[in-house]
């Protein structure tokens, strides 16, 4: 079938669409839904210079590992330009994480070519940010794989291939640009490589014995979906977790809540901003930390009724559906989600294109205008009351 799109929509919407669902060409429909013209990747490519389009292109038509060596460097440019397009932060989230999810598949087919076919079922989990679809231009593997529960006899050596399949994707993941994860949360270790069963008892010792690790964890696997394999298997695992969590996790939603009230927006007593005193951040605050909080609010009250999605916008969303969020606490925190992952992609443009730096997550307040400063304290202030409002919930469920 022919996809559309609305005629009012932003140019980089419809890239992501032809990039997601690799199409050249796009009808363009008016409100009533009635087609009203064409458009074509090439008329996009021309309108946006620099594309994603060709970048995925080379991606898809890569021969060999080494094709896409440094891939993720070539993001920058693209997304400065976007940025200064006026593109809007989650479909600059969504396009990054398309390309990284490009990079994953082919390179998975890579893997597969080389060492054989697995030898069952499996699924390659992406985590934390990727899984959320937020990923950013400083980024690390947060990766897993899953696998049909082998015969007795076999268990060893299906992990073995895993193990070696695991090995070879995350290293050329890192050749490709993003970098192992510090935790080593990633496919080629053997605690996260595990089939079925093993992944069930994870979740249940999480959720029963909600100690600090646990709790950790759980904030980075309960934002799994699965990148490339069997989707019944990541989708039994999803329904396994909201099994557990109907029955008594009173206990992990505290744990979960207290963790999250750990963290505090960078807002001191008098309004004034809490930035770091002394090193190479002085005079700084962590954006990716300020963010936290909202993205911790979206997942626990997506936990506790049930939500699918992983995405924190699309969590909001779904909870302001389903009338756990009244339209003005759901539109306040869209705006400061927006508002804080537009400062930390503009903030990492920053650093890599005109500092010639990593990309980096601090930011100074007193070079930013006073509009923004006073944003940002308005942020801060509000995201100190939906955490007031949290605690308060999940007090009542202890």
């Amino acid at each position: 079938p022919l996809l559309s799109i609305p005629q009012d929509a932003p140019a980089l919407e419809a890239i992501l669409m032809m990039v997601q669902k690799n199409i050249k060409h796009l009808a363009v429909t008016e409100a009533a839904g009635k087609i009203v013209g064409m458009t074509s990747n090439r008329r996009l490519l021309m309108l946006q210079g620099l594309s994603p389009v060709m970048l995925m292109r080379e991606i898809r038509y890569a021969q060999r590992p080494e094709d896409l060596f440094g891939k993720q460097k070539e993001l920058a440019p693209i997304v400065k330009e976007l940025v200064q397009g006026g593109a809007r932060s989650d479909h600059l989230n969504r396009m990054i994480t398309a390309v990284a999810d490009g990079v994953l598949k082919k390179l998975i087919q890579f893997a597969i070519d080389e060492i054989g076919e697995p030898p069952t079922q499996f699924a390659f989990m992406i985590l934390g940010s990727e899984g959320r679809k937020e990923q950013t231009l400083k980024t690390d593997q947060d990766n897993a794989i899953i696998y049909k529960n082998p015969p007795k006899s076999r268990e060893k050596e299906v992990q073995d291939y895993f193990l070696k399949f695991g090995e070879k994707v995350c290293g050329w993941l890192n050749s490709a640009g993003y970098n192992y994860c510090n935790g080593n949360i990633m496919a080629q270790n053997p605690k996260w490589c595990q089939p079925v069963s093993v992944w069930k008892n994870y979740f249940y010792q999480w959720i029963q014995t909600p100690e600090p690790m646990a709790v950790m964890h759980s904030t980075i696997f309960f934002d799994f979906e699965g990148a490339y394999g069997d989707a019944s298997l990541t989708r039994d695992l999803r329904n396994y977790l909201f099994d557990l969590l109907k029955k008594r996790a009173g206990m992990f939603y505290f744990h979960l809540v207290s963790n999250s009230l750990q963290i505090k927006p960078p807002l001191g007593f008098f309004r004034n901003f809490v930035v770091e005193s002394k090193g190479d951040h002085k005079d700084m605050f962590d954006v990716k930390k300020a963010m936290t909080p909202i993205v911790d609010f979206a997942r626990i009250y997506a936990l506790e009724h049930k939500i699918e999605a992983t995405n924190t916008l699309d969590r909001l969303e779904v909870l302001h559906q389903k009338n756990v969020l009244k339209i003005k606490e759901y539109s306040e925190l869209e705006q400061a989600y927006r508002f804080l992952m537009q400062a930390r992609l503009v903030r990492q443009v920053q650093a890599i294109t005109e500092e010639n730096a990593a990309p980096s997550n601090y930011i100074n307040p007193e070079k930013l205008t006073q509009i923004e400063q006073r944003m940002l304290k308005e942020i801060f202030s509000l995201v100190q009351d939906y955490q007031e409002k949290m605690s308060v919930h999940f007090r009542g469920m202890m």
